[in-house]
Formats: C-alpha cells, sequence, structure tokens
C-alpha cells in the first residue's frame, strides 16, 4: 500500500516539476486565445428531446422549454428535434392536444420526428394507424434516431 501511495506521490512530483521546467504546457497555456466576442458568429446548438409519455402535462412543459430555448439562444442559434415513440406518438397525432403549437415551432425550424415502430405496433393493434400532423418526420426507430444525434455531438434531454 505504501508502495503504491510512494508511486502516486512520485507521478504527482514528476508532472509538477515537468510543467515547471516547460516540458509540459499548462492548461492555461495549451488552449488557443479567446477571440473577441464582438466579431464571432453566436455558436449553434442542437438539441434532441425524448417524449415517450402520453402526459399532457409534461409535453406542455416541453415544449414551453422549446420556445424558451429559443428566445435564450435566438431561433438561429439552436436546432431543435423531438422524437416521440411509445405513448408520446399521441403528442404528434393530428387529435393532440397540442396541434397547433406544434405547428406554429415547425414554423420555426422544430423538427418533430415519429417513431415508425410505434406507428407499426398501434396499427397491428388497432387497425389503423394514428394519422399524424402534417410535416412531421418519420424514423424507423425512434432510439436509434435519439443515438444518432447523441453521436453527432447533439445535447439530449429526457423529461
Amino acid at each position: 500500500m505504501n508502495s503504491r501511495r510512494y508511486q502516486l506521490a512520485s507521478l504527482a512530483l514528476s508532472l509538477c516539476l515537468g510543467v515547471g521546467l516547460g516540458y509540459l504546457t499548462p492548461l492555461s497555456h495549451a488552449t488557443e486565445p479567446v477571440t473577441n466576442v464582438e466579431t464571432t458568429e453566436p455558436k449553434l446548438h442542437h438539441l434532441v428531446i425524448q417524449m415517450n409519455k402520453k402526459d399532457e402535462e409534461l409535453q406542455d412543459h416541453v415544449l414551453s422549454n422549446i420556445v424558451n430555448l429559443q428566445k435564450h439562444y435566438g431561433i438561429d442559434n439552436i436546432e431543435i428535434e423531438l422524437v416521440a415513440y411509445g405513448p408520446g406518438i399521441w403528442l404528434l397525432t393530428d387529435k393532440s392536444a397540442y396541434k397547433q403549437r406544434i405547428e406554429s415551432l415547425m414554423l420555426q425550424n422544430v423538427v418533430f420526428t415519429a417513431c415508425g415502430n410505434t406507428l407499426d405496433t398501434i396499427e397491428a393493434k388497432e387497425g389503423k394507424r394514428p394519422n399524424l400532423i402534417e410535416n412531421v418526420e418519420t424514423t424507423q426507430t425512434g432510439i436509434a434516431r435519439i443515438m444518432e444525434r447523441q453521436e453527432q455531438g447533439w445535447n439530449y434531454l429526457s423529461p
């Protein structure tokens, strides 16, 4: 045990001496200098949101969060995609209590995507496929779409 502590202490001392002698660049000097904020373009933010619950209060809250994010960053500085699957799919149907809000958000470049597997399951059980709000996109597997967005560097929200 003492040998392990000795090794860790030696490593820490070596790193400190290495930085002091210039062998390693301190973190504060390793990054590029900050450019003038006034002349740089705003950062484009990306958020994918999971909706898998048929809870109108939660859905209302999520739609409000989308509007708040657009206000905070500016509509042109954030890309948002809501992916619905399972019971959350009903948010994106033409019977949704939030149909008008969703249509309005689509005009502001928010993407709404429905899970094809969920739609197939509902059709198999009920004999009829739910009608989606016009311009709602579909993907075969909702969870896979969320994963792909994360792999592309998008932030992820699961309310």
